[in-house]
């Protein structure tokens, strides 16, 4: 009895753990722009403070830049989208690889952070394809 009394009225389901809206590469995008900024500014300013600051910003934008990432890579995505876009994965990693210590934390090269940016539109791309569908 009790437990009958306990049983939900309406089962729902979905294919991410919060309604589709809350995720978005945007949010990758935005922080990969800051680390892009950051190293242009690194590069033409010479003041060894505000190096070792723009050095510590740009680490914690492109940490940011990998949380966005495996959010969509773990929470959104599902084995279906992995069927119908099999380069996935390596769009992931590669993005991931860019933002970490091979790439945006580990260099100021700003052509390590426009490729990040052209995996995070990659992946963008595929993304507003599965919302569409």
């Amino acid at each position: 009895m009790l437990a009958r009394l306990l049983r939900p009225k309406h089962v729902a389901s979905a294919h991410c753990d919060l309604p589709c809206g809350v995720y978005d590469p945007a949010q990758a995008r935005i922080e990969a722009e800051s680390v892009k900024a950051i190293m242009e500014k690194y590069a033409g300013n010479e003041d060894p403070v505000f190096r070792a600051r723009a050095l510590t910003i740009k680490e914690e934008r492109a940490e940011l830049v990998k949380h966005h990432l495996w959010v969509l890579w773990t929470d959104y995505f599902k084995p279906p989208h992995l069927e119908q876009y099999p380069q996935l994965h390596q769009l992931f990693w590669d993005a991931t690889k860019l933002a970490g210590a091979a790439g945006a934390k580990g260099t100021v090269d700003v052509a390590k952070a426009d490729e990040l940016l052209g995996k995070i539109d990659d992946i963008s791309k595929i993304f507003w394809e599965t919302k569409a569908a």
